[in-house]
């Protein structure tokens, strides 16, 4: 049995070494010609360098000697994260990034406020922000969605004024307007209507269509059965989501946001009891270190921390879940109401399919479509019945759900439809929230210093510039200062007072 100890050299041992009198001069410490050892940081540099020479030369022979063993000998992980920060933002998505870009551009000294984002998904092969179908639209029935909506909005038209970087080329966030068309059949008209009203009331620019107006606009669809249409005049549209989050992530790291790619795997906290009522406690907990484990390796790291941001959208449940948090004043449990639900997107190619006026358009079937790119192609998708939930511990895609789901109801509104052909396809994960299907924003109610923004069912990526800024102020200012978002913190849950929107996609 082979035992190997693992040798460790500091900086300043190093240092003790080089300027050492009685340290005797080795061939592999400096070239040929070398007449004397230097403390300079350059020959400091390639005292580590040789060092780690010889180590590989170590691992080499230890492979060569034990060929049947996949044991190597542990090596440094120079990406490991800090073991202090400030502020743990969990999810490295765009709501994550775009936290830690409003949490920078608020601090009021620069460094002020230590950041570090942690994303276990160094590719972004899983991230439901890249899986997204890029849409953003005013047309809820919330007030709130409609506001986030708004501001999120105004921030991607001017985006290269808050995301752009000295001497990096500007953002573009192919930013196509050509706005949402929502259509309603009879039964759903009157609620159609109801929410235009509460739109104009909160500013959107949205304008109602008859059948008739509706098929002189947009020739190639198919009005029967439809009795109304809602039709974004502005700020409507799709944009390339990989842009946005690639622009937050590469912002907030010029302000000093520290990126680490990891996944947490647990937390350790302090516990206390506080009377809530008469012979009644509760208990509350405050994290004091999060566990961040490295990718492809044993090696994790202890990163003390004042606050955590719950950002982890599909996985947000499974992280509040290591905190083993009750959360009401009784022995029983209220669960998270976040779950990954998985969503298709499929790529259709139709030469003779809608053209360059095509909007994102969303039937009262549930189906949507949007054009994709100039070629005829369009993605297109729907959220299945409750019943027919696909599985979620992959992401394979169902092609049997758009023949026998989607393409009926496409083919329907636009007849160009009947002759097409599905090109690609690809799922990704809503962070479901099964309780209302919105976002819940805020503290978590157990853990104290605990931030929570997740559960957006959907439009997270269209309202992540709104959200991070009002998370950002309610971390640093302890409330919300432009939007007040506070009808949608977790205490609606507690109270089983849904705040249900009726314009999910």
């Amino acid at each position: 049995m082979l035992a190997w100890r693992r040798l460790h050299v500091t900086a300043g041992t190093a240092s003790r070494l080089l300027t050492s009198p009685r340290v005797i001069q080795q061939p592999w410490m400096c070239g040929q010609g070398c007449q004397s050892l230097s403390t300079s940081k350059s020959n400091q540099n390639d005292f580590f360098k040789d060092l780690e020479f010889q180590f590989e030369s170590l691992r080499k022979k230890a492979a060569d000697a034990l060929p049947s063993s996949n044991w190597n000998p542990h090596v440094m992980n120079p990406d490991m994260p800090p073991g202090q920060a400030d502020i743990v933002i969990v999810g490295g998505g765009v709501v994550g990034w775009s936290i830690a870009y409003w949490l920078k551009a608020k601090e009021g000294n620069r460094g002020g406020v230590k950041v570090l984002v942690v994303e276990k998904d160094p590719r972004y092969l899983q991230a439901s922000t890249v899986l997204s179908a890029g849409g953003i639209r005013q047309q809820f029935s919330l007030r709130e969605n409609i506001y986030l909506s708004l501001v999120s909005a105004d921030f991607m038209r001017n985006i290269n004024e808050h995301l752009g970087v000295l001497n990096e080329d500007p953002v573009d966030l192919q930013f196509n307007h050509s706005g949402y068309l929502f259509l309603a059949n009879e039964n759903v008209a009157h609620i159609m209507e109801e929410n235009i009203k509460t739109q104009r009331q909160a500013g959107a620019k949205v304008s109602l269509l008859s059948p008739m107006q509706l098929q002189e606009k947009f020739p190639w669809i198919s009005t029967k059965d439809v009795a109304l249409a809602s039709y974004g005049l502005e700020n409507e549209g799709w944009f390339d989501a990989w842009t946005l989050l690639n622009a937050f992530r590469r912002k907030a790291i010029s302000m000093g946001a520290i990126q680490c790619f990891g996944e947490v795997t647990g937390f350790k906290y302090a516990v206390s009891r506080k009377m809530i009522a008469d012979e009644e406690s509760m208990e509350y907990k405050r994290i004091k270190n999060v566990n961040v484990q490295m990718p492809n390796s044993r090696e994790y790291q202890s990163v003390k921390c004042a606050v955590v941001v719950n950002a982890a959208g599909a996985s947000s449940g499974k992280l509040v879940g290591m905190m083993d948090c009750g959360l009401d004043s009784t022995s029983s449990e209220t669960p998270f109401p976040v779950e990954p639900r998985k969503r298709y997107i499929y790529v259709v190619h139709c030469p003779n399919g809608p053209g360059l006026d095509c909007p994102f358009l969303v039937d009262y079937s549930g189906i949507y479509f949007r054009r994709e790119g100039l070629g005829g192609n369009y993605i297109t998708g729907s959220s299945p019945a409750g019943d027919e939930e696909p599985d979620t511990t992959n992401l394979e895609v169902d092609h049997h759900f758009f023949e026998d789901r989607i393409w009926p109801h496409l083919a329907h509104r636009v007849p160009a439809f009947e002759n097409l052909k599905v090109t690609s396809a690809w799922a990704g994960f809503y962070d479901y929230n099964t309780f209302d299907q919105n976002a819940i924003l805020g503290n978590h109610p157990v853990v104290n210093n605990m931030y929570i923004a997740t559960g957006f069912s959907g439009h997270g990526l269209q309202h992540s510039p709104a959200v991070g800024r009002a998370m950002a102020e309610l971390i640093l200012d302890g409330n919300f200062q432009t939007l007040d978002l506070s009808a949608l913190s977790y205490k609606r849950i507690l109270t089983q007072e849904p705040m249900l929107e009726r314009n999910i996609v």
